[in-house]
Order: C-alpha cells, then structure tokens, then sequence
C-alpha cells in the first residue's frame, strides 16, 4: 500500500528544498506525492526555468492565494488546504521553512488527524516580534516529524518537542539541490571575470525599509570594494530602491537558478541578507557577510564561510577588508551537507 505524502509550498526558495525530495520520493517503492503550491499559478517568480534547472514537475495544484496580508494568507490557506484534505487520502503532509502559509497548512494538518513533518525544523531568531519566528514555533510544536539541518537546531526542536513528535538531524537539504546541479551551472550573460567581482542580494523587507541604514552600508561597500565591481541580482523591490541610490552597483535583473549558481560560486565574496545565500557560499568555500544580526543556521558562521555584521557599517567595512586582502577564516562543510539529507527523510517518512 503506497504512502501518500503531501508536500506543501509557499514560495519560490521552498522548490529548492523540495526538488530532491521529490526525486527521493520517486526512486522509493510504496511512496507517491502530491505537490502544492499555496500562491497564484501565474507567479512571475516560477519561472518555466525554475523548474527545468531544478529537473522537477510543476506543481499539480495551486491555491491561488495571493494576499500580502499574514493573517489572510494563514486564513486563506487554511480554507483551501482543509478542503483538500477532506478530500484527497494522505498520510503524512511535509511543510517547508517558516511562512504564515506554512504555519497555515501545519494547522489544518493536525486539526485533521494527519502527521506532520517540517522540513527544516528547529531554527530560531529567539526575536518574538518576527512573524516568521512565531510561525516556527507554532509548526514545531505541531509536528510529529522535526527534521533539522544541523546541531544547533537539533538541540532546540528536541528541548522544545511534543510527547508524540521525534527529531531527525538528516542534514542541510539545500545540499542536495547544490551537490545534484553542481556541474549544470551556466555562467550568465555578464561582464565579469572569475573571481574578479562581489554579489550583492538584498530581500528582507525590514532592511528595505531603513533606507537611510541601507545606504551607509552600501555606501561602505562600494568604498571598499573600489575597483571591483559588485552584481546585484535583484527582484523589484530591491531593484527599485538600490537604484535610486545611484552608488555604481550592478544592478542586473534576477537570474535563473542555474546562473545565479554560477554567479555564487565563482565570485570573490558575498554580501546577503538571505539564510540561503549563506549556506550556498559555505558549500562553495566563498566568503559571505551576511547583513542581519542573527542567522537562522549557526553552522554556516561557527563552522562555514559566514560572518554577521548585525547591520553595522564599521562591522562591514572591517569584514569586507579581510575579504579584499584575502585574510578571510578557514572553514569547512558543517556535518551531515552531504547531498543524502532527502534520501533519509524519505525513509524515515516511509520505514
């Protein structure tokens, strides 16, 4: 008898995560799938490439939801997932990250009797005024399934685990993704040389917004990096904003997984705002300045490639320094980013 797995999606850095899953899913006698994704059908952020880079299906069902609103999302998503539920068999639904949507189908799981896993579990902020870090600990404390990326995470979804729920380290699964793609990448269409630029990615609306902060950090990096040249790969928002600061940065339209891969792991070093930036320049050995105070996945700063400057224009120029005279740490992969992580969430899900 095949075991029903639903995977729920609720924006375009989940299908990263996803996509060794579903292969994983795929090669396991007894298991079949079924994907959805709680936004619009026609998301400008999926790409047909999106899916041909990662060698994955669209998915088979949309909610449509497109709110920008975190209560109507989580109240939206909650409605078409109970529908879903009462109407399709499944046995065990995983959620990705820590979205309201996600937060939104953890509900309705439980409240239909289904498990739950949650695909990296265990990450905290320890900020309660962040959404994203209230939705964490309520699909926690839901789940009967906390898979988690590292030993950090591990030790706070097993201190913080329900009677009935169980904790799996089964390692980083963006891994997967990096390691499977690693000789398709495709160097894009830029003006650059091989180690000869900095990539810049900014998304974190609380950065965005603090306009004049924003620009003393941008300010310090262009100062420092001089002649060589930083490349922002960025979405609307972000585009709009770092333009209108007219400081000489490259600003370039987002680009295909494929490409951004290739523009990660040949550059010279990294300034982010994104947790998943970060672990992509740990496994390519890249330096990385990640601008927030925290980061969700310690192994990249204690073990990888990643420094936090906590928003700080002295921290960044210090750091960007060592990174120009090439002083940077020595680091290594954190344990257990070792491309198997799907592989062993699917037998788990299926044992």
């Amino acid at each position: 008898m095949n075991k029903n797995i639903c995977i729920v999606v609720g924006a375009r850095p989940n299908f990263v995560k996803v996509a060794p899953l579903i292969r994983a899913i795929n090669k396991t006698e007894g298991a079949i799938y079924e994907l959805i994704y709680t936004g619009k059908e026609e998301d400008p952020t999926l790409e047909d490439s999106l899916f041909e880079d990662l060698q994955m299906p669209r998915p088979g069902i949309f909610f449509n939801v497109d709110s920008t609103k975190l209560n109507e999302i989580t109240s939206r998503v909650m409605s078409e997932f109970d529908n879903y539920l009462e109407n399709h068999p499944t046995d065990v639904v995983i959620v990705v990250d820590d979205l309201a949507s996600t937060m939104a189908a953890a509900i309705v799981t439980k409240k239909r009797g289904v498990k739950l896993a949650h695909l990296v579990a265990g990450t905290r902020s320890f900020d309660i005024n962040m959404p994203k870090e209230i939705n964490r600990l309520v699909i926690d404390a839901l789940s009967d399934y906390l898979f988690t990326a590292g030993v950090k995470s591990n030790s706070v979804a097993s201190r913080e685990q329900g009677e009935t729920s169980q904790t799996y380290m089964v390692g980083n699964i963006l891994m997967d993704s990096l390691r499977y793609n690693r000789d398709r990448l495709k160097k894009p269409q830029l003006d650059i040389e091989e180690g000869k630029y900095l990539v810049l990615t900014l998304n974190r609306k609380v950065l965005l917004t603090d306009k004049e902060k924003l620009a003393e950090l941008l300010k310090t990096l262009v100062e420092v990096a001089k002649e060589v040249p930083v490349v922002a790969p960025l979405r609307e928002q972000a585009r709009k904003v770092i333009e209108e600061m007219n400081l000489g940065i490259k600003v370039v339209q987002p680009l295909p997984y494929l490409e951004f891969g290739w523009l990660s792991a040949h550059a010279k070093g990294i300034v982010t705002d994104s947790g998943n930036v970060a672990e992509e320049a740990t496994f390519n050995m890249i330096p990385c300045i990640t601008l927030n105070s925290y980061t969700e996945h310690k192994e990249t700063v204690t073990v990888g490639s990643n420094v936090l400057v906590d928003g700080d224009a002295e921290k960044l120029r210090e750091s960007l320094q060592m990174l120009m005279d090439g002083k940077w740490k020595t680091c290594e992969l954190p344990d257990r980013w070792d491309g198997r992580t799907a592989e062993r969430i699917v037998q788990i899900l299926v044992g």
